[in-house]
């Protein structure tokens, strides 16, 4: 299997057109179909499902496609660290991110890299804890920004010193916004937004002191920023950190804190023993620089 074909599919799927996908490559459309039956072949699989409508992925073509943009995503990036070896230092650093407080942390830390560096890139994805592990796991992103609980013995960590304060985000008009603090007995009764990181979702579940199953939750999110419209809709109360951003984002919501508190830090971390491309390397050396000052 060759890295062309994987791009071949890509695009295919992407068009969800054999006569479209063919033109942005640049081949002739029967080329496209042969390298796509062959591929198909060497599977032993279907992939793509042809209609009149056009190219429709089948559940292996789904899986596939996913563990193809991987495998081309590091393709390029390996391709990219050669090309980065010149006497200035270039490059893309790949950067994961929770919705935490510590995002603040990392906005400086990258702002003052770019100042020293302006020939480098930054490549930020926000995502849940859980998504930027694996792609740190993956090779995919080079440093994130997660919160916990993490299991850190694979990683180099920085443990941000700012705690994370768990509360419950609801609209002015609920009931129980008057309260200062909420407690299990305040809130179980009502409907519940819970983040779908597990091991949080957990936590959160244990401290009302009920089953899941004995819980209204009509929704679970990964970031809170798109839970929090659906939060000024009436929909239910969010469990989230005081120190997502989103929290902040409209007037007619209010954040309160949950008692017993609860609270949580954020950690910066990257692979141990990974090779880095240089501009990676000199953005570690900054947050290990950062390490040594809390010290």
């Amino acid at each position: 299997m060759e890295l062309r074909t994987l791009r071949y599919f890509l695009t295919a799927a992407t068009e969800e057109n054999i006569t479209r996908a063919a033109d942005v490559l640049h081949v002739t459309q029967p080329t496209l179909s042969r390298q796509l039956m062959d591929l198909e072949k060497e599977l032993g699989t279907t992939l793509m499902l042809r209609g009149k409508k056009g190219l429709t992925l089948t559940d292996d073509g789904l899986f596939f496609r996913q563990r193809a943009e991987e495998i081309v995503e590091l393709a390029d990036r390996l391709e990219q660290r050669f090309a980065e070896k010149s006497e200035s230092v270039t490059g893309i650093i790949n950067v994961g991110a929770s919705e935490a407080i510590g995002s603040r942390m990392m906005a400086k830390l990258i702002c003052q890299f770019s100042d020293k560096y302006p020939l480098v890139q930054f490549h930020l994805y926000n995502e849940m804890a859980d998504n930027i592990k694996d792609r740190l796991d993956k090779g995919l992103v080079d440093v994130g920004l997660l919160l916990e609980p993490i299991d850190v013995h694979k990683y180099e960590y920085l443990r941000l010193m700012q705690k994370e304060t768990w509360g419950v985000l609801m609209r002015t008009d609920h009931p129980l916004a008057g309260l200062e603090v909420i407690t299990p007995e305040d809130i179980a009764e009502y409907s519940l937004i819970l983040p779908l990181r597990e091991k949080v979702r957990e936590d959160i579940i244990n401290w009302i002191g009920r089953e899941e199953k004995n819980l209204h939750i009509p929704l679970s999110y990964t970031l809170l920023s798109n839970a929090v419209l659906l939060v000024e809709e009436g929909m239910g109360c969010a469990f989230c950190l005081d120190g997502a951003l989103a929290v902040r984002s409209s007037p007619n919501l209010k954040f309160i804190p949950i008692q017993p508190e609860k609270t949580t830090r954020s950690v910066l971390v990257w692979k141990k023993n990974q090779i880095f491309s240089p501009a990676t390397s000199l953005f570690i050396q900054e947050i290990n620089m950062m390490r040594a000052q809390m010290r």
